[in-house]
């Protein structure tokens, strides 16, 4: 009987009603709850206790008629009851012949309830718990793990930094090659495709044996799981992972200095060819990467950025606290920066004030002009010296548009002399003076790469590995093995670089996929790899950092 009265419980509990009103007679229950079972001598004769909602019912009679609630035997009210007390139910005689029929049906309603706890696979009527096992494959289908939480923040440690290591050669800071890996979850276009199709049509910098020859060295892997067969159909949320062998191209091997560290910010002047982070081909040879490697502080946050190949005031926060409120001040323009440069030709006298819109022409290469469609901007200019061949020049950015001073100036007749995009002869005679240009952009784009790609120069631009490995094999043909799998580009921008680092370490040994190390190119001089733009000041309500004039902008200096 104890055994009958428990499943009476399990059956209540799945009617989810508060009061119920049966011949003048009220069963009140509180919301559904756990009642415990602890004296029981009869039939007759049950006590429960209720730890935080009180149940009574008037009659073990009247509970066994709990299957029956759906039909039109009560009249449901709403009413919740409060107790902590234990609380006795007393049974009331009544018909046995009723109770024994009652009881029969509830027998058989609860043997199916059981029968659907024990094998929770065969009833539809149940909730599918989270985590409750795998699907069930069918016959030749693949498993694919569920996504993880992608991290929100991008953070670096020990680990990271350990994957190679620098040398200095020529006034260069070098990286040696390293292994590393990229991955990427698939995309929305790549499914029902093989991966031989999406190699083909999304990463075009290599040839299509190129990948077949690294799936067969394991340096291909779907979720975790090496692939040597390129035939694969993709799904949704397949997680594709490449190992590459991975050169960075050489900064200037100046030291990092710090002009502030005080718990809350940290300043430091940025040389020239180091960008602030990780991007495109750079990974170690960053600001990040450095502070990490050689002075061990990492978890900064950006507060604001410099172009690769312009130096000087380089400002981060050391909480997130700071970060913050030092944004609020960038967003109000409470902030001051000045630049320095170093133009072409005799700058006019006086205050100068540029306010031409800027678009941007390429996202990929990082390509701007001046356009009315583009964004609203500000700049100051004035002259500070002229040696009767270029000036320098004191700058004054309101807005904070990108690649605003150089475009600006190249409005204005005066690019920075040494600029490898803004004062390239792509743009035509006049160089874009007054936005006059006489081409189309993708005729531009195309001009700029074909002159850097003559000149060997295509380190300069802050262009993707696409580009760039298609440029080079245009010169570099090799009928031999392939070059390496392409990292992030802005066409494939849902594929990033991992926190995680590879399985293989770095090595000075040649890669046999690597077409870098086919290669001999020799390296950029350090003049080359210096613009004449340097952030010479950053002024905030209550701080103010700066850095000493470069040499290329003293008044002794004498041009090569």
């Amino acid at each position: 009987m104890v055994r009958y009265i428990k499943n009476i419980f399990y059956v209540l509990q799945i009617f989810n009603k508060r009061e119920i009103t049966l011949n003048n007679r009220t069963l009140s229950r509180a919301r559904p709850c756990n009642a415990q079972l602890t004296n029981v001598t009869n039939y007759s004769d049950l006590i429960c206790k209720v730890t935080k909602e009180h149940t009574l019912y008037n009659s073990v009679n009247e509970l066994s008629s709990g299957p029956r609630l759906h039909q039109n035997h009560f009249t449901v009210m709403s009413h919740t009851m409060e107790s902590t007390e234990m609380t006795r139910v007393s049974a009331v005689n009544t018909s046995n012949t009723s109770v024994n029929s009652t009881t029969d049906e509830l027998k058989e309603t609860c043997k199916r309830k059981s029968e659907e706890k024990e094998d929770p696979e065969k009833s539809s009527r149940g909730k599918r718990r989270r985590g409750g096992g795998k699907k069930q494959l069918r016959t030749g289908e693949r498993y694919i793990p569920p996504p993880q939480k992608r991290n929100p923040g991008v953070s670096f440690s020990k680990e990271h930094f350990d994957e190679t290591t620098y040398y200095f050669e020529g006034g260069l800071r070098k990286v040696r090659p390293y292994y590393f890996d990229f991955k990427t979850y698939c995309k929305g276009r790549w499914i029902g495709k093989t991966l031989l199709e999406v190699f083909s049509s999304e990463f075009r910098a290599e040839p299509l044996e190129y990948y077949v020859m690294a799936s067969k060295l394991g340096r291909i892997r779907l979720n975790e799981t090496p692939m040597d067969d390129l035939s694969v159909t993709l799904r949704n949320n397949d997680f594709l992972r490449n190992t590459v062998h991975r050169h960075e191209p050489p900064v200037v091997g100046r030291p990092l200095e710090i002009l502030e560290d005080n718990g809350e910010v940290l300043v430091v002047d940025k040389p020239a060819s180091m960008p602030v982070h990780p991007c495109g081909r750079f990974r170690h040879n960053t600001v990040i990467f450095i502070l990490g490697k050689e002075r061990g502080i990492c978890g900064l946050h950006t507060v604001h950025r410099l172009d690769r190949l312009t130096s000087g005031v380089l400002l981060f926060a050391r909480t997130l606290e700071v970060s913050q409120k030092l944004d609020v001040l960038v967003r109000d323009r409470q902030l001051e920066k000045e630049y320095v440069c170093r133009v072409e030709g005799e700058f006019p006298e006086g205050e100068i004030i540029c306010e031409e819109p800027i678009l941007v022409v390429s996202f990929k290469v990082g390509l701007c002009r001046v356009h009315p469609k583009g964004k609203d901007c500000r700049t100051v200019f004035q002259r500070l010296s002229w040696n009767g061949h270029s000036s320098v020049v004191r700058c004054l950015p309101l807005t904070g548009r990108t690649h605003q001073i150089r475009v600006h100036l190249q409005f204005l007749g005066y690019p920075i002399l040494n600029d490898p995009v803004y004062g390239s002869s792509a743009w035509g005679p006049q160089r874009a003076k007054g936005g006059l240009m006489g081409m189309s952009d993708d005729e531009l784009l195309k001009a700029i790469l074909e002159e850097h790609r003559l000149k060997e120069s295509l380190h300069l631009l802050d262009i993707p590995d696409e580009v760039l490995v298609q440029s080079v094999n245009q010169v570099h043909s090799s009928p031999a093995l392939p070059g390496a799998v392409p990292g992030p580009t802005d066409e494939n921008d849902d594929q990033t670089e991992s926190t995680e680092s590879s399985h293989l370490a770095a090595t000075n040994t040649k890669d046999p996929l690597c077409s870098e190390c086919k290669i001999v190119r020799p390296d950029p001089t350090e003049k080359e790899l210096i613009m004449y733009l340097h952030a010479l000041r950053y002024k905030g309500p209550d701080f103010e950092y700066s850095t000493r004039l470069p040499d290329w902008a003293k008044d002794e200096w004498i041009e090569d």
